[in-house]
């Protein structure tokens, strides 16, 4: 019996809303850790969005009617320095599949390394969407994970791309803000 694989539309639609999120970073190299918390708002946009077309311009590419664009917006509070910072950012995401579980992601900005960028993604048998991008000196990997409805967990890797040397690895919980839902 074969098992109904997540498409990527399916993955993407779960994650619409507020979610809270707790993550812990590790920095290897520097034998340092952080600890942060977020409130990340992931929505829909659409295609003919001013960001959307610019990011398709960015990378020579025409308007793709098939791709899936959402905004990720977070708040996230940090104990890295003494005094907890307070930052927030926006992030365009545009999937451009190549069949239900697999394709690129376009970027206006990296996660690693602050410059457009893209990533291939697929979904994997236990419904995981796995990301994995190169830069110009880095290599990021990331593994986003239902445990239920309302909880995903994210673990990531950043690698030194010259020696493949593990830079940083961090995990997330993210908890569903259930009262965003009633809006």
């Amino acid at each position: 019996m074969t098992k109904n694989l997540t498409t990527i539309n399916q993955f993407i639609d779960e994650s619409i809303g507020e979610w809270k999120s707790i993550r812990s970073s590790h920095t290897l190299a520097f034998q340092e850790f952080e600890n942060s918390t977020s409130k990340i708002y992931i929505k829909h946009i659409n295609s003919k969005n001013k960001k959307v077309i610019e990011i398709f311009k960015n990378y020579k590419l025409s308007l793709n009617v098939e791709s899936i664009a959402i905004s990720i917006k977070w708040q996230a509070i940090s104990d890295w320095e003494e005094n907890d910072m307070n930052e927030g950012d926006e992030t365009i995401l545009i999937f451009l599949p190549k069949d239900d579980n697999s394709g690129i992601v376009l970027r206006n900005k990296g996660y690693t390394e602050s410059f457009i960028s893209s990533s291939n993604y697929f979904v994997d048998e236990q419904n995981n969407l796995n990301i994995k991008t190169i830069y110009k000196s880095t290599v990021s990997e990331e593994r986003i994970s239902f445990l239920s409805t309302h909880i995903r967990s994210r673990f990531s890797i950043v690698r030194n791309l010259e020696n493949n040397s593990v830079i940083q690895t961090s995990h997330t919980s993210e908890i569903r803000n259930l009262a965003s839902l009633k809006d």
